[in-house]
């Protein structure tokens, strides 16, 4: 008895990967809709880090991590990152063309690797990829950069990057580093302290909040000069309002 043959043509490739298509946008955009409204219980970075040892200890620590709402920290914290970060964030649409082309023609010409990104593209590889350095990464954290724009705004993703940037080794977000660098809680740190947080924002590793180095508190104050600058508090309220 003849075997019955199956047959799969070009035609059931193209459908087969437009169905595969679809099924990863729908997935993206309702893992983004989701952390829309709840909190990011960990995030792949943290989950990488755990799986580490500490560079200081040589030992696997516990991840330092607890989300708080936005309204809960001093207005000082939004305005030190951006002041750091990203000036342009309240303005642009997840992205800084003439940042990135600057760090693009930079690295062509240097060894050092410098980069161009904003907060919200931060925001999309910290939540939802890997660290490291490919264009497919880049791509889908430029996708995923769209998508958080697109579906939830500028405080939520101020809110979000607040909660999970790492600053200290095996320190994430505003709330541990309070407690582990202050005493204290989010709500209570000054500008001077705010400054200091997101001063070591690019390498939290390399740079220290308990014991910064002169390059660090210099940072602090160019930190505080563009705090000032953008007009301090009042930028941050105006903004929320």
């Amino acid at each position: 008895m003849a075997k019955p043959t199956i047959s799969f043509t070009w035609a059931d490739a193209r459908r087969l990967f437009w169905k595969l298509c679809l099924v990863l946008f729908l997935t993206s955009v309702l893992w983004v809709l989701v952390y829309r409204w709840i909190d990011p219980p960990v995030t792949l970075h943290m989950l990488s880090k755990r799986s580490e040892p500490s560079p200081k200890t040589e030992k696997v620590e516990v991840i330092q991590y607890r989300f708080v709402e936005l309204e809960d920290m001093s207005q000082q914290l939004p305005l030190a990152a951006i002041a750091a970060e990203d000036q342009l964030f309240i303005t642009h649409s997840g992205f800084d063309f003439k940042a990135i082309k600057q760090a693009f023609q930079r690295n062509l010409s240097s060894k050092k690797t410098y980069g161009g990104s904003t907060i919200s593209q931060q925001v999309a590889k910290n939540v939802f990829l890997w660290h490291g350095r490919s264009y497919l990464r880049k791509a889908v954290e430029m996708y995923f950069t769209f998508l958080i724009e697109l579906l939830w705004g500028k405080e939520r993703i101020m809110e979000v990057y607040l909660n999970i940037a790492e600053m200290g080794d095996h320190v994430f977000g505003v709330h541990a580093a309070s407690q582990y660098f202050f005493k204290t809680t989010p709500d209570k740190l000054g500008r001077q302290q705010a400054a200091l947080l997101a001063a070591v924002l690019p390498n939290p590793i390399k740079y220290s909040v308990k014991n910064p180095s002169g390059y660090t508190l210099r940072r602090r104050r160019n930190i505080v000069r563009n705090m000032n600058r953008l007009g301090g508090s009042d930028y941050i309220k105006k903004w929320m309002q």
